[in-house]
């Protein structure tokens, strides 16, 4: 009798023949030695990143792009601010399909070399175009980012992979609140420690070098962290000889195996052609909006706390705009660990994405509420928790990122494309990220212009809401059930994630 096997399609998990549906799933622990590190490596980037917000705009002015005009500062500041995700979006697919071939250790510690030293260039910068030119390079060399997503996969299996990508958004927000303070805190330090730096002719001559230098050093030990103590987890890395001399790729895979290993396909990345398939197109296009969605929130959140009530915002200062955005990164650093996982184990993955999508509906609601509440009470108790609560109600989203890495993960025909497929993810977000807020800003400059005044100064909340439906819409062709749903037999994946692990090591 011949047996059939099913096709896959979008609805199939990754690694089919790694699942048993009939065995109740054993938890497996999060591998803590090897994923301390991929977190502490996180930080990187949003260190290298936030750090130049505090100092931005006065660097802007002080190097004279402007020509002394003030209403220019903020289009040059933004112009330097998404160069680094437009040359990222350029560079991350690559980056990350040559990490499934060479691994992963090298691309990471080529990212983080680059991190380091565009920083230090940064902070040497004297011209608008020289800031401009180490922005591309720290967007152009760091394909960390998917690359890092799919070595935390490969170390994990379905029974904890849920868990795990809980703790992503610590490394995020603790270096996206470390980087304004250390921008904020050690610019000009010729004039804020005259004591220690004050006759320093390098510090007043380079009055950021100090800030940058700090997530440049931090970079560049990361990059030898990862050297000495991370493990590979591409089973069989080719040579960048290998690479470059070799062809086809097919010929330079076998040719980097172990005498007497059997081809497998499973160990040979695919080509991008039959990457483009319907799975992985509908879990990069989810993440896609899933991006845009957030990004467009955060950049109206700070601009409708700061325009004047009469505007449509609320007027507050910057100190108490920067209260309220810490208190929402620590409770959602609180709420993503302990509440993730077992939302998650729950309700699904599936649900749980939508359900964050959807949370954010109410959350563009409140904005008029609250503005109207403004104008009639000024900043009452009732406006307080309205604020306080809209905060809040906005960290829902966040537990989509988890669960949209999951269906990434998932999608991948097979774990040596997991690199490729990540990075081609992450392309499209790059490019979401390096358009999103400026459309989003400008939808709110153009609500609240005199000349127009769109729907009462609200245009922009009924437009990204009907962004936010139509990201819905996309969300209902992911697959019902992914892996990490169902029971699996845990054992026969920990044995598989230990095997790939010792793989590294050898």
């Amino acid at each position: 009798m011949t047996a059939r096997h099913a096709q896959p399609d979008e609805e199939t998990p990754l690694l089919h023949s790694e699942y048993h549906e009939h065995h109740k799933r054993k938890h497996h622990p999060i591998p803590w030695g090897q994923f301390s590190i991929l977190l502490v490596l996180q930080l990187a980037e949003p260190l290298t990143s936030q750090v130049i917000y505090p100092f931005a705009p006065e660097l802007i002015r002080n190097i004279g792009i402007t020509h002394g005009d003030e209403t220019r500062v903020g289009y040059y500041v933004g112009l330097m601010q998404s160069i680094f995700f437009a040359t990222q979006a350029l560079t991350v697919l690559h980056w990350s399909r040559i990490s499934d071939h060479i691994g992963r250790k090298p691309v990471i510690m080529t990212g983080l070399m680059g991190l380091s030293v565009s920083m230090y260039c940064f902070g040497l910068s004297r011209t608008f175009w020289g800031a401009v030119i180490s922005r591309s390079l720290n967007g152009a060399l760091n394909g960390n980012i998917g690359v890092m997503k799919s070595m935390l996969a490969e170390i994990t299996d379905p029974t904890n992979i849920a868990q795990a990508y809980a703790f992503l958004p610590i490394a995020w927000s603790t270096g996206a609140t470390l980087g304004p303070i250390i921008g904020g805190s050690l610019s000009r330090p010729a004039e804020r420690f005259p004591n220690l730096f004050g006759h320093s002719d390098f510090f007043k001559t380079y009055p950021y070098f100090l800030a940058c230098s700090i997530p440049a050093t931090f970079s560049a030990i990361a990059c030898f962290v990862t050297l000495f103590f991370l493990k590979e987890t591409v089973r069989h890395p080719l040579s960048v000889r290998q690479l470059l001399r070799l062809a086809p790729k097919t010929a330079a895979a076998d040719a980097a195996r172990p005498k007497g290993a059997a081809l497998d396909d499973r160990d040979r990345p695919l080509p991008l052609r039959q990457l483009l398939v319907p799975r992985v197109i509908v879990a990069a296009a989810n993440y896609a909006f899933l991006a845009v969605v957030d990004i467009t929130l955060r950049a109206i959140q700070p601009v409708f706390y700061s325009t004047p009530v009469a505007l449509g915002g609320l007027g507050l200062a910057p100190q108490t705009i920067g209260l309220i955005l810490s208190l929402y990164g620590v409770t959602n650093g609180v709420m993503q660990i302990f509440l993730f996982g077992p939302v998650h184990d729950r309700f699904g993955t599936k649900r749980v994405f939508m359900a964050g999508l959807a949370s954010v509906l109410p959350v563009f609601a409140l904005f008029p509420v609250i503005n109207e509440f403004a104008r009639l009470e000024g900043l009452s108790p009732a406006v307080w928790a309205l604020v306080l609560g809209q905060a809040l109600l906005s960290i829902i989203i966040n537990f989509s990122y988890g669960c949209v890495f999951i269906f990434i993960t998932a999608s991948a025909p097979n774990k040596a494309s997991l690199g490729s497929v990540n990075g081609m993810a992450q392309m499209i977000v790059s490019i979401m990220r390096t358009v999103g807020p400026a459309t989003a800003n400008s939808l709110f400059a153009l609500s609240i212009d005199d000349a127009h005044h769109y729907m009462g100064g609200y245009f922009v909340y009924y437009a990204l809401s009907a962004l936010v439906c139509a990201a819905l819409w996309v969300a209902t062709f992911l697959p019902d059930r992914t892996m990490s749903d169902e029971d699996g037999d845990g054992d026969e994946d920990g044995g598989e994630r230990e095997s790939a692990a010792d793989a590294g090591e050898s």
